[in-house]
């Protein structure tokens, strides 16, 4: 096994070297420049369009709510990379991990916005009368590729495996730290649970994701919040960890076995992607579905997608594993899964560990849910939707099989294969992104939209 995690720790880190940093933030920055850093100028006018416009009823056409495909997609963002992958990003990179997932948010706000656009200008309705579209969608159709459409579709579809494994190793570590309840147990319930969903469609998923997912997330950062305020004091020391060791790695200190800069970039750059999924073309799938009447307008929802889920979401799971302290004890690094419920359980007593649990398991059954959804779109894309029925069942078993696998080498594997599905993604959205920067002009200036909304 040590030889086996050596190697695929090696591969990793060639694939997360030097090249994905350029691809996806050169790329995200590139796009952001392109669009003239819209992100930063119209900030509150894509605040009143998003959580202005939750309750307000969508003109247009689609089949779901934005709100109920933000949800869907966040549903997705919005898992284990935010309560487990962020302790991860600690404990192999160190505190200054969390600086490069905050860079990757902000330019990754180009990126989500660019492919979520695009993905509404290119979806179909498929044989059910849905809204479906996505990379494979805008690939073939905007780059008349549809090699580059069918990679990037096989791809996700064999990506998803090892990411819903990883996301039922955390509520499975979490668990067992919380109730002692074996992973075995915590896996045949996941399955069943996200087995009862799933079969009902993206109308059924959007149903369950606008309930599930503002409760979850209340839920959790509610019992964060009051342990950062319990540790206040500490907070300022916190943010100069994440400052001063971003470009100067943390020396080995207690649970800390150190870090070179290579690792504080990897992991920042890698969790950060992995938790808000900018560039790698899901959260266009979700989008797709939306009852929107301009592509642009769904495009906002993207922005407001990273802003939640890793400037807020991300950093306030931050602040709870340095404030504590916890990272620095001995062990630590052995399961980082472990941590947030550990912090939960020294504030609140058992009740904290079953809190961080019970919001474990509803924001990793929400996200499973959601890939799964998305792995199917993929099944269906490449050979049709009695496959793609099928499929499902290969990402349930993978469910039991993550939830007693060994994390490193499950987070290891993920990130390979999230190197297959970003690559041709970013190259696709860079390549059609004169068509983005059109639709947007055309948004802000027009009497329809953006001049009709101001006055």
């Amino acid at each position: 096994m040590e030889g086996l995690l050596n190697v695929v720790g090696w591969l990793t880190g060639l694939v997360w070297g030097p090249p994905m940093l350029i691809l996806l933030v050169g790329g995200g920055l590139w796009l952001s420049i392109e669009l003239g850093f819209f992100q930063f100028r119209y900030f509150p006018y894509i605040v009143k369009q998003t959580f202005g416009k939750i309750f307000t009823k969508p003109e247009g056409e689609g089949t779901v709510t934005p709100f109920q495909s933000v949800t869907a997609a966040l549903a997705s963002t919005v898992g284990a990379s935010n309560i487990i992958g962020v302790p991860a990003a600690i404990m192999f990179g160190g505190p200054g991990a969390i600086f490069w997932m905050w860079v990757i948010a902000f330019v990754g706000m180009g990126s989500k916005f660019a492919e979520t656009v695009l993905g509404v200008k290119y979806r179909e309705k498929n044989a059910e009368g849905e809204f479906v579209g996505g990379p494979m969608y805008y690939m073939k159709k905007g780059l008349n590729s549809k090699f580059l459409a069918a990679f990037f579709a096989l791809g996700l579809m064999l990506e998803l495996i090892p990411s819903v494994m990883v996301q039922a190793n955390s509520v499975a570590a979490s668990a067992s730290t919380a109730f002692n309840l074996s992973p075995l147990v915590s896996g045949v319930i996941m399955m069943v649970l996200v087995g009862m969903v799933v079969v009902g469609g993206i109308k059924r998923i959007g149903r369950v994701t606008e309930k599930l997912v503002p409760f979850m997330s209340i839920l959790y950062l509610l019992g964060a919040v009051i342990i950062i305020f319990s540790n206040i004091t500490k907070v300022p020391a916190a943010f100069g960890l994440i400052f001063s060791h971003a470009f100067q790695p943390a020396a080995a200190v207690g649970g800390f076995g150190g870090a070179a800069f290579a690792a504080v970039v990897r992991w920042g750059v890698a969790r950060g992607a992995y938790s808000n999924e900018a560039g790698m073309g899901t959260a266009p799938m979700a989008h797709s579905a939306a009852i929107t009447d301009h592509p642009v307008r769904q495009g906002f929802w993207g922005v407001f997608e990273v802003i939640i889920d890793t400037l807020v979401i991300c950093t306030i799971t931050a602040l709870v594993i340095l404030t504590s302290g916890l990272w620095l004890e001995e062990g630590a690094a052995a399961d980082p899964s472990a941590l947030p419920a550990m912090a939960f359980g020294e504030m609140f007593g058992p009740m904290g560990g079953a809190v961080v649990t019970f919001s474990l398991l509803a924001f990793v059954v929400s996200t499973i849910i959601v890939v799964i959804f998305y792995g199917e779109k993929q099944a269906e894309y490449l050979f049709g939707t009695a496959f793609s029925k099928k499929w499902i069942y290969v990402y349930l078993i993978s469910i039991i099989v993550g939830a007693v696998g060994a994390a490193e080498v499950l987070w290891h594997f993920l990130d390979i294969m999230l190197a297959a599905i970003i690559i041709p993604n970013m190259i696709a959205i860079i390549l059609l992104r004169k068509e983005v920067v059109a639709l947007t002009k055309e948004f802000f200036t027009s009497e329809k939209y953006y001049l009709k909304d101001i006055r």
